[in-house]
């Protein structure tokens, strides 16, 4: 028996494009976003000598840097093998925009387009998720799975606006939920 929550998380999942009830279903959602980036990028390829780097810049945060964002934030915690998937389509589209060659180093050309890496770009989409929880300009339900923490005692800290840290099992997904990754 499946509980409510649960069903209503994958039907959730299943609408927005992802599937999220096991790791390898994470794993082939992670070569489908590749795959798409990677045909598309070839396509804009065709094209980048009729267009300003501007241009293709732009037209890369559509095509491609969207599909890095989206639902990225399922992401964290995998393992960096798969993330380094995602991180190759990213190098692939800053190194078509600069129109830089495939030996020289990206961080330098990452740096100049100012894109975070895609580990960075999933913590930064985390903590945005987390401020805007706690300034009240997030949905209820993301507001709910934030706990502050409330000392037992008076403690000079009790105003820091901490947050509280639950404890999860090590060989379930927990470690990876909003309200772990959060705090």
């Amino acid at each position: 028996m499946v509980p409510v929550f649960r069903l209503r998380l994958l039907l959730l999942t299943r609408d927005l494009g992802v599937t999220v009830d096991s790791k390898l279903q994470l794993d082939k959602h992670v070569n489908n976003i590749c795959k798409s980036a990677s045909f598309t990028i070839n396509n804009i390829g065709r094209i980048r000598r009729y267009l300003s780097q501007s241009d293709c810049e732009k037209i890369v945060h559509v095509f491609i840097t969207s599909k890095l964002d989206y639902c990225n934030t399922i992401l964290y915690g995998l393992p960096k093998s798969q993330l380094d998937k995602l991180q190759r389509v990213q190098n692939t589209a800053a190194r078509l925009v600069t129109r830089s060659k495939k030996h020289e180093h990206i961080t330098p050309v990452l740096r100049n387009l100012h894109w975070l890496p895609v580990h960075k770009r999933i913590s930064f989409n985390i903590l945005l998720m987390t401020f805007k929880a706690l300034n009240g300009q997030s949905p209820v339900y993301i507001s709910e799975l934030i706990s502050h923490y409330q000392p037992t005692r008076a403690l000079r800290s009790s105003n820091c606006n901490y947050l509280l840290v639950t404890k999860c099992s090590t060989n379930s997904y927990e470690d990876r939920s909003f309200s772990v990754a959060s705090a």
